[in-house]
């Protein structure tokens, strides 16, 4: 994963009036912390931050954060955001190492196209949309893709099947499933089942 550069400044004023401003001059009050050292108030600008989020990587992205002429590798954690808005109003970043493990979420797309569900009127079901997984910061993919094209009806992909890249880990139950193929046709037995209620509901409606 390729480092996104940004500039922080510091001594920024903090408080809830002190962030307003800030926001209006269109910057974001932000937080450094992590590796021993004391958490520090910043601010980022916020066309440069949207920019470096808007990147593949996501919320996963890997700062190089320059902070009073000291770079910090780090990554945007907890970000907060204006309940109307939905805009950047504060963000967490913490410091990280090349050589350490970190935990994050990241999505899972679907590739390829489940022709025997397709063919069979079915309809393919997608269970986990994120899954957690541990890898060294530059390691972490933008997203774990699953290829579905051998699914068929009554047949699921689990997080036991899915081919993860190397040096990316995962903790979440192998047995979970992530893709299921479902037919959406009764079977018989559903289908004579509903036949027998509604009969038996005529029945039971007839006065006799």
């Amino acid at each position: 994963m390729a480092e996104v550069a940004l500039v922080a400044e510091v001594g920024r004023h903090t408080g809830s009036a002190a962030a307003r401003r800030l926001r209006t001059e269109g910057k974001i009050p932000a937080i450094l912390y992590g590796h021993g050292i004391d958490p520090q108030p910043i601010s980022v600008d916020r066309k440069a931050l949207r920019a470096a989020l808007a990147h593949e990587a996501g919320l996963n992205a890997l700062f190089a954060l320059e902070v009073d002429g000291t770079r910090h590798l780090a990554m945007a954690r907890q970000l907060q955001r204006d309940a109307l808005k939905r805009s950047v109003s504060h963000v967490d970043f913490v410091i990280v190492r090349r050589d350490e493990i970190v935990t994050v979420e990241v999505p899972v797309h679907l590739v390829g196209e489940a022709l025997g569900v397709e063919h069979a009127d079915g309809m393919v079901e997608q269970q986990i949309f994120q899954l957690t997984i541990h890898a060294k910061p530059a390691d972490i993919p933008s997203a774990i893709e699953v290829d579905i094209s051998g699914l068929e009806i009554g047949e699921a992909i689990r997080v036991g099947d899915v081919v993860l890249p190397e040096g990316v880990t995962t903790e979440v139950d192998a047995e979970e499933p992530v893709v299921i193929g479902h037919s959406t046709r009764m079977s018989a037995e559903e289908e004579a089942e509903e036949a027998a209620d509604d009969a038996d509901a005529s029945g039971g409606d007839t006065e006799g």
